[in-house]
């Protein structure tokens, strides 16, 4: 299977592709049987119901969705009814415009479902602009809007009753693929011929997708109380999988060495392609075991014999030992060929758990407390006084948006009379989002979606002459839409854009004129959008940057701090490691995302760029050579390692120059300082043991090369 068929493969049976069908039908079929019961008019409004709901439905768990579907639908109720009681008055219009404005877009602080239930609202709110319903009319708009988020509701939740795992297994697939792919990019380390710069610009955004995918699973998994139970074989499959994966994705981050110094010694021999190879054949033995996992099948195998490249490696690797144009020792090499082979015994772990064959003899996970490795959003009625301050984030969107609706409805109302005006408000509230960086984002793939769906459109009604033709292209590209809409918004856009037209088009309407309006408002809305985003208390990047860069600092901290209680001989609990590395993970893909976020912004708003990123690939440098020498301790357990004096000095180095760091970045709040009681060794020091000292030495110049970039950055 060739990397193309995968791509296909895990887009048909992922969840995006599954959502987006389901969203589709749901929204086409009451248009369709209501248009055949002759009232076409009232199916439209039933499928505008389903289409506001659609937008709640975000993956998670069943009871979640369920909860935030429900909200939902009281607050479409109450919102159809407020603009249908204020339609007789514009200028009351406007006050519910902007009231509902704020107030929806105010959610946000209960977190992103919470959100995207006001972001429904506010959806049907200005959906409700296209045909205002007459004041005897209200109450049955607001019943057939109601009417279509229940149908979509009772479909999503009967849907989930029927396939209850299906979710988790589609979310753990594309955890997988992205493992999958980090692996991929760090075979490319080994490569002489790559820059070490753009290999690791391309592993610390890999990481971002890692961790938005683990979170992902930890969000189905660990809050189904029907998965966690482990009452079954599927249940216990994804939580003994997940829990794999989690450790793999530790041993894929190790680094044993620096790179640099690894290609000096070893590219003359030849034998860093070969582990390049290696690591190549393992991602692509669990690209194809995501692909099993998400299509819910067994998986036979169809890569290469890893075990043989193995002993084949470990052969050649041996064989350097002899060669007298080798300078210094082979040992490196041999921890890396120790970690590829725990790689390889943990994806036939994963494979094993998916063997019918082996069911019996699957393993009872771990009893532990899954809540602790989730986030828990309250809702506080509290919370929503408490952020009507300036300081707010979410209040300062909040009112922005309510300036950019407000100025959005006031256009198309005295302005800009067109057929379908309402586009341009429905195009601020879409386009213009908490940061700015993602705001322009949206607006230029708005914009190039928009111009390239009118295209498409416009070819395929001028060369499908049929009918019936143009209804089933229709309904492909509405598919299409939907299930690019969390991935990719481009695509989301252009197919749309087309779909609409099409439907214009069988409305009776000239798509040329469609087209023009389309184009023309959707130019004014994201005009709007974007100036409200810059001028209007803008959120930039560089403004958070140095609390995600004092958050990944503290948890590598304290994973240095486990590290030296290892060495010391104190052992950590499994679960209290657990969330030390899981806090390691995500808050340097918070802290990559972020930095991503800060490039897209305009020049003059963005501080110390190369610093930033140098502090970024250095943060990822050492949790990556802290989880090489803890998985190095974790195999020499029981035993207590040699000690010696100069890696003590190293370590207690380190943990200072962070410690320093950070209360450099953060001074209000700076962490406690190191204290170490270590342990003096008892044996003699041995060659494992200057390796040992090695590690940590390197581990001490990436921490002063930390503080080094915090200092300059910080007085920059």
């Amino acid at each position: 299977m060739n990397t193309q068929t995968r791509q296909l493969q895990y887009f048909f049976f992922g969840q995006n592709f599954s959502d987006g069908l389901r969203t589709a039908l749901a929204i086409l079929l009451p248009a369709l049987v209501f248009a055949q019961l002759g009232h076409f008019e009232a199916g439209i409004t039933v499928s505008t119901g389903a289409l506001c709901l659609s937008v709640t439905d975000v993956p998670g768990p069943a009871r979640h969705r369920r909860n935030g579907m429900l909200a939902a639908l009281a607050l479409v109720g109450i919102t159809a009814l407020i603009m249908g009681l204020t339609a007789g008055n514009v200028w009351l219009l406007g006050l519910a415009v902007g009231a509902l404005s704020f107030g929806l877009t105010m959610l946000l602080v209960w977190g992103p479902r919470a959100g995207a239930v006001g972001t429904a609202a506010l959806l049907n709110a200005v959906l409700v602009l296209a045909h205002l319903p007459a004041p005897g009319q209200v109450l049955a708009h607001a019943g057939l809007l109601l009417l279509g988020g229940f149908w979509y509701a009772g479909l999503a939740l009967l849907v989930h009753q029927v396939r209850p795992y299906r979710p988790a297994q589609q979310a753990l697939g594309e955890c997988i693929h992205a493992l999958a792919q980090f692996l991929a990019i760090k075979s490319r380390f080994y490569n002489p011929q790559t820059a070490l710069a753009d290999d690791y610009r391309q592993l610390v955004a890999q990481q971002v997708v890692v961790n938005e995918r683990q979170e992902a699973v930890r969000d189905v998994l660990f809050r189904t109380r029907q998965i966690v139970s482990e009452s079954t074989s599927t249940g216990r499959r994804l939580v003994l999988t997940f829990v794999e994966t989690v450790d793999l994705y530790e041993r894929m981050t190790a680094s044993y060495y620096d790179y640099a110094s690894v290609r000096v010694a070893f590219g003359p021999s030849g034998v860093l392609p070969e582990v390049a190879a290696l690591i190549r054949h393992l991602a692509a033995e669990l690209d194809h075991l995501g692909v099993a996992i998400q299509a819910n099948r067994p998986y036979a195998g169809a890569g290469p014999d890893l075990t043989a490249e193995l002993t084949r490696l470990q052969v050649r690797i041996s064989a350097l030992d002899a060669d007298p144009s080798l300078e210094g020792s082979t040992l490196v090499l041999k921890k890396i060929l120790v970690n590829l082979r725990d790689i390889t015994r943990r994806v036939g772990n994963i494979r094993r758990y998916f063997d019918e064959s082996l069911a019996a003899a699957m393993p009872a996970p771990e009893r532990t407390d899954h809540g602790r490795f989730v986030a828990h959003q309250e809702i506080q009625v509290q919370a929503l006084g408490q952020n009507l301050t300036m300081k707010s984030a979410v209040f300062r969107h909040a009112l922005r948006m309510t300036l950019a609706c407000l100025v959005a409805f006031g256009v198309a109302e005295w302005l800009w009379r067109g057929e379908h005006n309402y586009w341009i408000l429905m195009t601020v509230t879409i386009m213009l989002k908490p940061g700015f960086s993602l705001t322009r984002q949206r607006n230029i793939e708005r914009i190039l979606g928009t111009l390239a769906g009118g295209a498409l459109g416009a070819a395929v009604l001028w060369l499908v002459p049929w009918t019936d033709a143009q209804f089933w292209i229709m309904v492909v590209f509405m598919v299409v839409a939907y299930s690019f809409q969390r991935s990719r918004y481009l695509v989301t856009v252009v197919f749309l854009t087309a779909f609409l037209l099409i439907l214009f088009s069988f409305l009776g309407l000239n798509y040329v004129g469609v087209v023009q309006e389309r184009i023309t408002d959707t130019l004014m809305g994201c005009a709007i959008a974007f100036s409200a985003g810059y001028l209007l208390f803008p959120s930039w990047e560089s403004d958070k940057l140095t609390d995600h860069m004092a958050a990944a600092l503290r948890a590598n901290l304290a994973y240095l701090r486990q590290m030296a209680n290892r060495l010391a001989g104190r052992p950590l609990p499994p679960n209290e490691y657990r969330l030390l590395r899981k806090d390691v993970f995500v808050s340097g893909a918070n802290l990559a995302a972020a930095f991503q976020r800060m490039l897209t912004e305009p020049k003059s708003t963005q501080r110390q760029p190369t610093q930033t990123h140098e502090f970024v690939v250095l943060n990822h440098i050492l949790s990556s050579n802290i989880a090489a020498l803890t998985a190095t301790l974790r195999e020499a357990a029981p035993a207590v390692p040699p000690f010696p004096a100069e890696s003590r000095r190293a370590l207690t180095s380190a943990l200072a120059t962070l410690h320093k760091s950070l209360a450099l970045i953060a001074p209000q709040a700076p962490a406690p300082a190191p204290e170490l009681a270590l342990a003096e060794p008892a044996v003699p020091v041995g060659e494992d043991d200057k390796s040992l000292l090695e590690q940590l030495l390197f581990l001490q110049k990436v921490s002063s090369d930390i503080g080094r970039v915090t200092e300059s950055r910080m007085a920059g």
